[in-house]
This record gives C-alpha cells, structure tokens and sequence, in this order.
C-alpha cells in the first residue's frame, strides 16, 4: 500500500503547475472564480468527488460522499490512475483501494508549508457515517502526512497521522460542537514543532509535534460526507 501512495504523490507533484510553483507566502480561495461543477484551478483532487458548487448563491469547495461504498475507488482516483499507468491502471488501483475511505485534495498553489496559518471555513451538509472536514498538511513525498479534522457528527477534533499508509490518533479534543448545517471556521497555526488550532477564534487544540513540519497541504474528509469548504486561507512563514 505504501508503495503505491508514494507513486500516487509523486504523480501529483510532477503535475504541471506543482514542481515548478513559487513559493507563496499568503494565499486566499474563495472559489469565485472557478466554475460549478468542475475542480478549483488551485487544487488537485487525489481521492473522492471534489468540485465547486452553490451554497445560497455562494461558491463553495464541496467534497461530495453520496456515491462513496466500501471498498470502491473513486472515479476521479481512477482516471489520474489511468494517466499515469496506462493499460495497467487497474493494477495500480487494486493497490490503492484503502485510501478511498480518505478523500483527498492538495493546494497546488502552496509547496512547501513549514509553519504558519491555514484557515477555511466549513459546513456539514450530510453523510450518515461521518461529517469531517480536515486540513492535510506535512504531505510528503512518500505518502506520509498530518490531518487536524473536525467532524459534525462527533463533535471532536482529532490529529492524526499516516504512516505508511497506516493511520493512527496523535491527540483527541472531546465537546467540540460543531453540528451539521452550520458554518464554523477552523484555523490551524504551526510554529515550530507547536500546532494548535482554533474554532471560531476560541483555542481548541495545543499539542507539541515531535518533528518539524514540511510538506505540503490540502483539504481532507472521510467516508460519506457531504461537506462544504469555504475562504481557504494560508499564511506561510
């Protein structure tokens, strides 16, 4: 599994627009611009259904997890699969299935994120399992990353880490209220080794890593979630 997550990272950053991307320093989406229906032209959607869509005449970032199942890889996985490996595309997937549990996608905008602030704006719309809305970051080449995640149906706030391709808990947050069909803006600052997080400009989360961070982000969620993301912000020290 990890072999093939590697392979699957080292295609997007080989994507045009990602070696070559100058280093940003402030970086703000909030998705106008693009067009319903399709990826926002900053990121590249690795696993599930991303596209921008409406929310009351509002543009917004939607992760869609209404045709997720168990098992089954996503269709935009699949045709950067096929791009990438050819006629040996479904071989390449055969290897990869367990991360269409996590959907993924990476700002192409920002390459390399060692401390500062990301924000975004979020809203749990649906999914029976999970409502998560998350921040990748720490994305390195080798499919190791971070995840800070809230999820609406938990009201908890959770780092996570992948290793490997093996995902395990770094610290909970219990009494996190954040129901679904309401706005809640999240804001992750990283100094040094020191991640903490805010929800609604109230500190949620303080934890000290064990490594610097470096890598680059994006936007995660989980299983069947329907999520809007909104105002994606990144200040980078």
């Amino acid at each position: 599994m990890s072999a093939a997550w590697s392979a699957l990272v080292f295609f997007l950053v080989s994507l045009p627009g990602f070696a070559a991307a100058p280093a940003v320093k402030v970086y703000k989406d909030d998705f106008e611009k693009d067009k319903p229906g399709q990826e926002p032209k900053a990121f590249a959607s690795m696993v599930g259904d991303w596209y921008v869509s409406d929310d009351k005449g509002n543009k917004v970032y939607c992760v869609d997890g209404r045709k997720w199942s168990k098992g089954k890889v996503s269709v935009g996985i699949a045709d950067k699969s096929r791009a990438l490996y050819g006629a040996r595309y479904a071989e390449f997937l055969d290897r990869v299935q367990t991360f269409a549990y996590f959907p993924l996608t990476v700002c192409k905008t920002v390459d390399n994120f060692k401390g500062g602030e990301i924000s975004f704006r979020f809203k749990g719309v649906a999914g029976r399992i999970d409502q998560c809305a998350g921040i990748a970051f720490n994305l390195k080449p080798n499919g190791d990353y971070l995840i800070l995640r809230a999820n609406c149906l938990e009201n908890n706030i959770v780092l996570w880490k992948y290793v490997q391709g093996k995902r395990s808990p770094v610290k909970w947050v219990y009494k996190i209220n954040t129901p679904p069909g309401q706005w809640f803006a999240l804001s992750m600052t990283v100094r040094g080794k020191k991640i903490q997080a805010t929800m609604n400009g109230n500190l949620v989360f303080d934890y000290d890593h064990n490594e610097p961070i470096d890598g680059r982000i994006g936007l995660w969620s989980k299983a069947d979630s329907l999520v809007y993301f909104d105002d994606f912000s990144v200040k980078a020290e």
